[in-house]
């Protein structure tokens, strides 16, 4: 990165108060702004003070985009996590310091690190940094209505209520830049943070996600247009913009460390939304020439020639692909133990783990860091990791996104530059072609990532398979008739039957990874609807197909698109008292949640309801469900409508005094549950988690109804992402008990 470019990022930023994760209390009186309550995490060393720090291995290359010696690899950043003072990493990297980086480094250097010790390094970061969170401040939404107009569409009284909380979430994530504390600019300033100032508002995800986000904003500008706040949208927008300008591209998040790498790039998406919606058609006068850069980056950066083994074709396809030699400065201790790990009987060399560090950094570009979807050998934990193969695979996804881009920049010009937008539908072809080329199965009717290293399809049946209903490709098989349409989405009405939540990522649930079952994420959630709503109404008239009597709806699936026998997917854990016992993995018995013309918590069935219609209500009212029960499990309450659990289930889920977390991933097997796995703990907020649920309530509002939520029960075990998640997972069977008794099949199941 040139010296012009550095210069150009302010690097920090000076505080008189210590900081920690923002903890958002009630507005001050009178002003509209939240009261943000700041205090500094408390570190936590893995051993005691007097300890000396564990032996490290070699440092990694310097990274020639990366910003600075203290927030970059390097000695510095390598050593404060072998000390392992947080359990998350990202802890240290978002402290901006007390003292020009000058004076930190010469603190640093005067430590002998072969004998420097725990209580050394602690009282270090202490003296020389400050709290995390303080380069932010709350701000008041400008036009902010507790009362949007889709509160109206929504009918039942619980979902109403619940939307209207969820509405007044945004006052919490608002933040701005806090311009009055940042630094002089890098180098020689006063102080050194790692942020990218920003300069207009702008809504964060939440919990450790403090900045802002490149494809969070995606789902949280869906939220944001149903809650009318079309200036924090623009806002938005601009501080995209803004990035584009400054670095060519738009980075992960709002951090120097993410500047080597982006995200599904949905700005375009974003920005066609806002001016659908609003009618603002200035913006384009910036936006449009910034989205060409965009794309010209991705193009440039991002984008190969492939030639089609089925055909023979050649096309111009994208992957993520990460230049990075180092291990991820927010994910540090993590990446440096993957590659250097103690188990291994033979070290990775330095080519391998530079190869390793730039897989990981792209797995992160992915959105899904970390899927058995990109793994060449997938298996739990680090071994599966270290087979990631992302830059050798071309996505559904990206190039789905990728599509969509094109088509809407090209309807964004309109008449007033048909040259641009005949250019961009000419490209659109291209990459629609060889996404149905290589990513298509027409046999098993779903989508797969090609794998350039196997020259082949990938069989690992994921989400990514509706991107292209998504954004506009629907396969002529899938147009050729109901069942085939229906074949498209036949996962989908199985995961309504079979389980408890929504759709999970993938059906491989013992990897360890976030991005694998038995998590399912809202976007996915968002993006199945919006796939559903795209099939043509003239091939979904018919009702939903039924298995026979003696099969399941697992049998309703197209021969080999899960790559799974019905016997091989994940459990469906049937009674808290019996958490271990799993309903009937095979046959009609599998089918646990299914009711008369629904399923449990999918809402109620209309007379002449489409197979189309169904799922989406079925999906609709499950996704709300998993929002609602799992904010009730942890403290969550509605005065007159909602009581509040009482302190000993509330103890269960360790939300005592607590009043309800947006989680922003949800597990499948439990509608009272966070996901869990993956290298952070379970976050709440969450702003994509918002703004499905607000779209979902404007949408769907007249279908949605009170869910029935599980009762908690205690855990017979315990996991790694914290006890709600452990308590859930137990109480999987609680809205089973309580749905089915409603149904008068309590007999049939729990005889």
């Amino acid at each position: 990165m040139s010296m012009s470019l550095k210069a150009a990022v302010i690097a920090g930023l000076v505080h008189s108060v210590l900081a920690v994760p923002a903890v958002i209390s009630s507005s001050v009186a009178g002003t509209g702004v939240p009261t943000l309550t700041i205090s500094t995490s408390v570190a936590s060393p893995s051993a005691s003070l007097s300890a000396t720090l564990p032996a490290q291995a070699p440092l990694p290359p310097t990274q020639d985009w990366c910003i600075g010696q203290i927030f970059c690899a390097g000695s510095l950043l390598q050593t404060v996590n072998i000390a392992q003072l947080w359990s998350d990493p990202k802890t240290f990297v978002d402290k901006p310091t007390s003292k020009s980086s000058q004076q930190v480094l010469a603190d640093f250097n005067s430590f002998n690190l072969s004998t420097v010790t725990e209580g050394t390094i602690m009282n270090f970061v202490d003296t020389d940094f400050l709290g995390e969170g303080l380069e932010l401040e709350a701000v008041a939404l400008p036009n902010f209505n507790a009362n949007p107009a889709f509160l109206n569409n929504v009918t039942d009284p619980l979902s109403q209520a619940y939307a209207q909380i969820v509405n007044g979430y945004w006052t919490q994530l608002a933040r701005n830049t806090n311009q009055s504390a940042l630094c002089n600019e890098y180098p020689g300033g006063s102080c050194e943070s790692s942020l990218i100032p920003l300069n207009h508002t702008f809504v964060v995800p939440g919990g450790r996600f403090r900045e802002q986000y490149y494809w969070d904003s995606y789902w949280i500008i869906q939220g944001l247009l149903q809650s009318e706040l079309y200036d924090t949208v623009n806002a938005t927008l601009q501080n995209f913009m803004d990035e584009i300008e400054d670095f060519g591209f738009i980075p992960n998040g709002g951090r120097i460390y993410y500047l080597n790498r982006s995200q599904p790039p949905l700005f375009i998406h974003m920005v066609s939304d806002y001016v659908s919606v609003t009618g603002d058609t200035s913006i384009l006068q910036r936006a449009l020439p910034l989205a060409e850069a965009e794309l010209a980056w991705w193009a440039t950066n991002r984008t190969l020639s492939v030639t089609s083994p089925y055909t023979k074709q050649t096309y111009m396809l994208s992957h993520y692909a990460v230049t990075n030699t180092a291990p991820r400065p927010e994910s540090y201790l993590e990446d440096y133990l993957t590659v250097h790990d103690p188990t291994l009987s033979t070290p990775l060399t330095d080519t391998q783990a530079a190869d390793l560090y730039s897989e990981l950094a792209s797995g992160a570009e992915t959105g899904w860091d970390y899927s058995s979807r990109f793994e060449a050998i997938p298996q739990l934990g680090n071994p599966g990791l270290r087979s990631l193969n992302v830059k050798n695979h071309i996505p559904v996804c990206l190039n789905s996104i990728l599509y969509k881009a094109r088509v809407l920049l090209a309807g964004l010009y309109g008449t007033s530059n048909e040259t641009a937008s005949n250019n961009h539908l000419q490209v659109a072809a291209g990459i629609r072609a060889g996404i149905l080329d290589l990513l298509w199965d027409p046999t098993k009717l779903a989508f797969y990532d090609f794998n350039l290293t196997s020259n082949a399809r990938n069989d690992i049946f994921t989400t990514a398979t509706w991107y292209p209903a998504w954004n506009g490709i629907i396969p002529d098989e899938v147009l050729a008739s109901q069942s085939n349409a229906f074949g498209y989405f036949a996962a989908v009405n199985m995961v309504m039957n079979k389980y408890n939540g929504t759709v999970p990522v993938t059906f491989l649930d013992w990897t360890g990874l976030q991005w694998d079952a038995p998590n399912a994420w809202p976007p996915h959630q968002y993006i199945i609807l919006e796939a559903l709503r795209a099939i043509p109404s003239n091939l979904t008239t018919n009702g939903l197909p039924t298995p026979s009597s003696s099969q399941s709806t697992y049998d309703l699936i197209p021969a080999g698109q899960l790559a799974l026998t019905e016997a091989q997917l994940p459990g469906q854990p049937f009674r808290g008292a019996q958490s271990n016992e799993n309903a009937t993995t095979t046959g009609p018995g599998a089918d646990i949640n299914k009711l008369v013309g629904t399923v449990v918590n999918g809402g109620n069935a209309t007379s002449g309801e489409g197979w189309r219609d169904t799922l989406q209500r079925e999906l609709a009212n499950r996704y709300y469900t998993s929002a609602l029960c799992s904010w009730h499990a942890t403290g969550g309450s509605i005065p007159g409508l909602l009581p509040q659990l009482s302190a000993s289930q509330l103890n269960l889920t360790g939300s005592i005094n607590n009043t309800g977390n947006m989680y922003e991933k949800f597990s499948n097997l439990n509608v009272d549950s966070s996901g869990g796995g993956g290298e952070y703990t379970v976050q709440a907020g969450f702003g994509w988690t918002n703004g499905v649920v607000l779209w979902v309530a404007s949408t769907y509002g007249k279908q949605l109804v009170a869910p029935q939520c599980p009762e908690i029960v205690a855990s017979a075990t315990s996991t790694s992402t914290g006890t709600s998640a452990a308590v859930g997972l137990q109480a999987s069977s609680g809205a089973l008990i309580t749905a089915v008794a409603i149904s008068v099949m309590a007999s049939i199941f729990f005889s």
